[in-house]
């Protein structure tokens, strides 16, 4: 059984807690090779087998590369190109040939889940997006003529400008001139033959956009405030969940809530150029370290809490053949000697260990610059003065019961001053009681970051809450 997201989520510097983790959410990596100086094929499954990731996408079917993952037991997702949508989309005979040669020759000694039919067609120059529908459906007719279909997904990744709207999140809506030739048929689609949505999302590119009005450490998963969206009235502590919950948002406004979502991109470079904001090692480390946690540590977004994520990094080399700005070149995690470009975790096992080490400040407060002080995307300290952390009392009686059992039992934190009697008993209510008892798990794990979560039923606040005479204290 899946251990409770609301104790679990909570205890990122609980280790006994985090060794429960592993049927929430799943990291993956992107293989890609736009390059010409990396390892062989076979070097780089070692490297990948060595980190303990689960999964890998690549962006074609290359033998080499099929062969090398043969009996590792890691999940594959391989791409048909989109220069070859025409002619999977126009012949079945082709889309047969194409399945029979590239996945069924390979499957199931490597264990290939899933085809990406393209990759970010909308914004393909060549115009290839008439052809998406038609391709997919011929792909998985030849899955079914396969007996393969059962074990293999079929999707195509669709980039986040797909949408019209993204912000505030419960706006998400996808753009109008791509909503009945290809969202409604696509999700239609999905949900026929139960595969998902494939989405790449990168928070960079909205900050880096944005800077002066998106706070780095919303944007880097840091301790924050967080954003309430007006038009839910859920509240956001990272721009990753916001964009997510858009795209989730635009399918319901499509009647498609059933269908899942994986993230089939995302990351954040270690350099770019001079008007790149944002794009530096520390915060590529921030931003890919605790989004490992985040989807390891389990649960959903605000709008679909229960549904854990499949995440694939990008990527796991630099790529210098890439064309483009610096950044392009410097989103990989590796380098092509195979050294990391920065120290983060990609199982529960890392993560466990890589909580225990004891990390910088996260400085940045908010300011849209990134921080001067090392970040290594492990726990972080607030520095931004005084700040508290209060229960969110639109999480119903369940979540925030759970969460206050926790805090007040194994969470250690001083519940004496709420029981009857004492100082802050009144008012007695659920939400006044879950807020004192948060705030104490959190002044006393130093207002480090992941301490005010609670699955999502707390957040932090800069001024000091007050539930009739009680007083919050600062610090322990």
């Amino acid at each position: 059984m899946k251990p409770s997201f609301f104790l679990c989520s909570v205890l990122l510097l609980i280790t006994t807690c985090i060794v429960s983790f592993a049927a929430a959410g799943s990291i993956g990596v992107n293989y890609g090779r736009i390059a010409d100086n990396l390892p062989s094929a076979v070097k780089v499954v070692q490297l990948i087998k060595s980190q303990g990731l689960e999964r890998v996408k690549v962006y074609d079917t290359d033998p080499a590369v099929l062969r090398a993952l043969s009996g590792t037991g890691i999940k594959v997702t391989v791409d048909l190109p989109n220069e070859l949508l025409p002619s999977a989309a126009k012949y079945p005979s082709f889309a047969r040939k194409w399945v029979q040669k590239n996945v069924a020759a390979y499957h199931p000694s490597t264990q290939i889940e899933a085809i990406a039919v393209g990759n970010e067609v909308f914004v393909d120059p060549h115009n290839t997006t008439k052809f998406l529908i038609p391709a997919m459906k011929n792909v998985h007719q030849a899955l079914v003529k396969l007996n393969l279909d059962s074990s293999i997904k079929v999707s195509s990744p669709v980039a986040l400008s797909a949408l019209q709207n993204s912000y505030p999140s419960s706006a998400g809506s996808f753009r109008p001139e791509f909503v009945e030739p290809v969202f409604k048929p696509m999700l239609e689609f999905l949900r026929q033959t139960g595969s998902y949505l494939m989405v790449n999302v990168y928070p960079f590119f909205a900050y880096e956009s944005n800077s002066d009005v998106i706070s780095l450490d919303y944007a880097l998963f840091r301790e924050n405030p967080g954003v309430v969206d007006a038009g839910n009235g859920k509240r956001y502590f990272n721009l990753f969940d916001a964009q997510i919950d858009a795209v989730f948002a635009a399918m319901s406004a499509l009647k498609y809530d059933d269908i899942e979502m994986v993230v089939s991109e995302t990351g954040w470079p270690s350099k770019g150029d001079e008007n790149e904001i944002g794009a530096s090692v520390d915060n590529a480390a921030a931003y890919n370290g605790n989004l490992v946690r985040r989807i390891l540590t389990g649960g959903g977004t605000p709008l679909r809490p229960k549904s854990d994520l499949t995440v694939y990094l990008f990527a796991l080399f630099n790529e210098d053949d890439k064309v483009g700005p610096t950044s392009e070149r410097n989103y990989g995690l590796f380098y092509p000697n195979e050294k990391k470009v920065y120290d983060i975790p990609f199982t529960v096992e890392g993560l466990k260990s890589y909580m225990d080490k004891p990390a910088p400040a996260s400085g940045g407060g908010g300011s849209g610059q990134p921080s001067a002080a090392p970040v290594s995307g492990g726990v972080s300290k607030s520095t931004t003065g005084n700040t508290w952390c209060v229960a969110d009392g639109k999480m119903g009686k369940e979540r925030l019961q759970a969460a206050l059992d926790f805090a007040c039992g194994e969470g250690g934190a001083d519940c004496r001053p709420i029981q009857p009697g004492s100082t802050c008993y009144n008012p007695n209510t659920l939400e006044a009681h879950a807020s004192f008892a948060f705030n104490s798990y959190y002044q006393k794990n130093g207002r480090t970051m992941g301490t005010c979560y609670f699955g999502g039923a707390a957040y932090v606040v800069t001024q000091p809450p007050r539930f009739g005479e009680c007083e919050f204290p600062t610090g322990y």
